[in-house]
């Protein structure tokens, strides 16, 4: 009886390591996710992009504007045009079974009509992991106003653009 309650404690221990390693994976591969998206918008790398993102995808935009996939994509590969800077900040990572929840902010400087921009955004983007492969199927992006910008402490990467 002993070496039986030895032997369940030992298996409870091993699959709950197994667990932390799987969790872990999981969201040292969303970071990864979450980097490529940003830098494939930066770049309008669109084709990258159409890879990491799920065949239903769909964007809410800030107005509360729907983006199906093909339209998302169509203006991903010219949609960074005119920005002189971008980072994406204080990203949090949450996972619900196969769902998970990537949020983080963005600020940006933006020549928009001969007139410089600058402001924050915050956006969420979901995934859901089917066949062992996590994809966005959904991101929605909200404007932040100034008392809850986030601190350049909490910057994860930046894209400078500006002249010097």
């Amino acid at each position: 009886m002993k070496r039986f309650l030895i032997s369940c404690f030992c298996l409870i221990i091993l699959f709950e390591c197994m667990a932390q390693e799987s969790y872990d994976t999981d969201v040292a591969r969303l970071r990864e996710l979450n980097a490529k998206f940003i830098n494939n918008f930066v770049t309008n790398d669109s084709a990258s992009h159409s890879r990491i993102i799920h065949k239903d995808f769909v964007c809410i935009t800030s107005d509360g504007g729907y983006i199906n996939r093909m339209d998302y994509l169509n203006w991903w590969s010219h949609g960074f045009n005119g920005y002189k800077y971008w980072d994406y900040r204080d990203e949090n990572i949450k996972l619900f079974g196969n769902t998970a929840l990537v949020r983080a902010k963005n600020k940006y400087v933006v020549l928009r009509d001969g007139k410089e921009i600058t402001g924050m955004s915050m956006y969420t983007d979901i995934y859901i992991k089917e066949a062992g492969q996590w994809k966005c199927i959904q991101a929605q992006i909200t404007k932040v106003s100034p008392e809850n910008y986030s601190d350049d402490e909490t910057i994860v990467k930046k894209y400078d653009f500006m002249k010097k």
